[in-house]
């Protein structure tokens, strides 16, 4: 089982304690993603206006936000690997029926070629008969 961990963080100015069973920098690196949301929230003038509480369910919209911005993304990579190992199946059938109809091309070629071979000795053979009536006998 993991060891839990916990580490101080500073998020929005004050220090917090947080936990979990992850390691310190990830642990860090949420925080620090909060921070990063928060500064862009305090840039805006209207932000300022609000009252905590009304801050607060803002951050945690934006973090939503992005939250099921990378879902979707998530989704639609892993729709496009599957039609991607879709499509690397379909060209590796392919070339195996490519491979295969090139074996019996093979095959073809070399049986002709026997077959031509054949056809030129008897070509041969009926052009010597063919000389050797033509000659006058002696």
């Amino acid at each position: 089982m993991k060891k839990r961990t916990d580490i101080e963080v500073i998020i929005n100015n004050k220090r917090y304690t947080i936990s979990g069973y992850e390691s310190e920098e990830y642990l860090q690196k949420i925080a620090n993603h909060i921070n990063s949301r928060l500064a862009d929230l305090k840039d805006q003038d209207s932000f300022k206006l609000l009252d905590s509480e009304m801050k607060s369910v803002l951050l945690q919209i934006n973090i939503a936000d992005d939250y099921f911005k990378v879902k979707k993304q998530l989704e639609e990579a892993e729709i496009n690997n599957s039609n991607t190992g879709n499509e690397i199946f379909r060209l590796k059938s392919e070339i195996v029926s490519l491979q295969n109809k090139l074996e019996e091309a093979e095959k073809e070629k070399k049986l002709l070629r026997n077959e031509n071979i054949a056809e030129q000795k008897k070509v041969v053979k009926l052009e010597t008969e063919l000389e050797a009536l033509r000659k006058p006998a002696k």
